[in-house]
């Protein structure tokens, strides 16, 4: 006698139990203008001796630059 198959391979139900677990439901879409915060990976040519300026205190230099930006742009409230 043979046993019962199950449907789909067990890569079918693995791939389905991953996209399950993995997978938000809809969020209800919200009525703000905010731009929400988050980083993007960009690439920027600096000069430098820019570069060189913020790199000097080790490591964090990339937050340093933005932090700079930031103000320069007039995006803390200042």
């Amino acid at each position: 006698m043979k046993p019962t198959r199950r449907p789909g391979s067990a890569f079918e139900r693995a791939e389905a139990a991953f996209k399950s677990a993995t997978t938000r439901p809809a969020e209800p879409a919200q009525e703000s203008t905010s731009i929400p915060e988050g980083k993007e990976m960009v690439s920027i040519r600096l000069d430098r001796a820019v570069l060189e300026h913020f790199q000097e205190d080790g490591p964090g230099w990339q937050n340093r630059i933005n932090t700079a930006l930031r103000k320069a742009a007039n995006l803390d409230g200042e």
